[in-house]
């Protein structure tokens, strides 16, 4: 509704996606603020949750103890950065599949021209960019994760790997998506790397900060 409502208001495909991101993503900011603040917290007690696990190390019942009075410290909550995602992963769905096939999900008969637009370079917005936009996909995409504010996550091997091969495969599907979607996907990047940079010291905590 939200889609095809832009697209009355601007008469052009490409614009009404750009503009439907960003609202989906205001609408979702105080979610992502939350997780981002979570995150950044985790990260800044990952020092003394370490010395406690090598403090405790032969005593796992004192570890959990200590690590419970550490979470309280700092007011983490061990699952407070995984709810907010888990939250939005419906609507995450949902903008997919969406975008992936708008006239199976949007009745409107003006809307079926509006999908098979151009848009600046790219021919028909149904059909995918081989090589633009899934480029950008993947470049935007490895920026994204990897200026994301958590120190803990950018010492892990695991997820340095991660941070790679992801943006290999965004790459990859993109070249098979609908352009619309990987417009989407591109500019979801954009707005997500500005907010790590507006809110950057959203989780520091109080004592700190001052």
């Amino acid at each position: 509704m939200l889609l095809n409502f832009l697209y009355g208001l601007i008469g052009n495909y490409g614009i009404s996606i750009i503009f439907f991101t960003i609202i989906v993503k205001l609408l979702l900011l105080p979610l992502t603020f939350q997780q981002l603040k979570q995150t950044k917290m985790m990260a800044d007690m990952q020092p003394k949750l370490k010395e406690l696990q090598n403090k405790y190390k032969n005593d796992k019942e004192t570890l959990n103890v200590k690590t419970m009075e550490l979470y309280k410290e700092y007011k983490v909550n061990p699952l407070g950065g995984c709810l907010p995602l888990l939250i939005q992963m419906p609507i995450i769905f949902g903008l997919f599949a969406v975008l992936r096939e708008p006239i199976k999900h949007i009745a409107d008969p003006n809307f079926v021209q509006a999908v098979n637009e151009s848009f600046l370079w790219i021919p028909n917005l149904s059909e995918p960019d081989k090589i633009i936009l899934p480029v950008l996909a993947g470049i935007t995409t490895y920026f994204s994760m990897n200026t994301a504010s958590n120190p803990g996550a950018a010492q892990n091997p695991s997820m340095k790997m991660m941070n790679t091969i992801f943006p290999v495969m965004i790459l990859w599907w993109g070249r098979s998506f609908p352009a619309g979607l990987t417009l989407y996907w591109v500019v979801s990047n954009l707005f997500q790397m500005a907010q790590q940079y507006v809110i950057p010291k959203a989780g520091t905590p109080k004592e700190e900060s001052n």
